[in-house]
C-alpha cells in the first residue's frame, strides 16, 4: 500500500478484531478522557519510539476526533515505512457512537 486508505467504523472493527495496532492522535486529555480500547496515544514525543517498536507490516488504524486530521498522520505513517495504514472516517466520534462498549477512560 503506497497509500492509507479511510475505512468505516464497521470495517475497523473488524480489522482490529483481525490484530490491527491502533493509533490515536488526539491531545492527551482527550485520550486519557475517552479513547477506543487498546489505542495507544501518539503525540510528537512518542512518535519516533512508537515507529521504532511497531511491526511494519502490521495493520494500523489511526484516528482523531472526527476523521480529518488522521488522514495526514496516516499517509504520513505510510511514508515511514508501514504497509497498510487506515483512516477512521468520522474518527473517535463515530466509534463512540457505534460501540461506546469499546471505549475506555484513563
Amino acid at each position: 500500500m503506497t497509500e492509507f486508505q479511510q475505512i468505516d467504523v464497521t470495517q475497523a472493527q473488524l480489522l482490529l478484531e483481525k490484530g490491527a495496532a491502533l493509533a490515536d492522535i488526539r491531545d492527551p486529555d482527550s485520550f486519557q478522557n475517552n479513547h477506543i480500547s487498546g489505542a495507544t496515544h501518539l503525540d510528537n514525543h512518542s512518535l519516533q519510539q512508537f515507529i521504532d517498536a511497531a511491526d511494519l507490516d502490521a495493520p494500523l488504524l489511526v484516528y482523531c476526533y472526527h476523521g480529518f486530521s488522521s488522514q495526514p498522520a496516516a499517509q504520513f505513517l505510510i511514508e515511514r515505512g508501514f504497509d497498510e495504514v487506515y483512516s477512521l472516517v468520522g474518527g473517535f466520534e463515530a466509534w463512540q457512537q457505534h460501540f461506546p462498549e469499546r471505549c475506555q477512560q484513563g
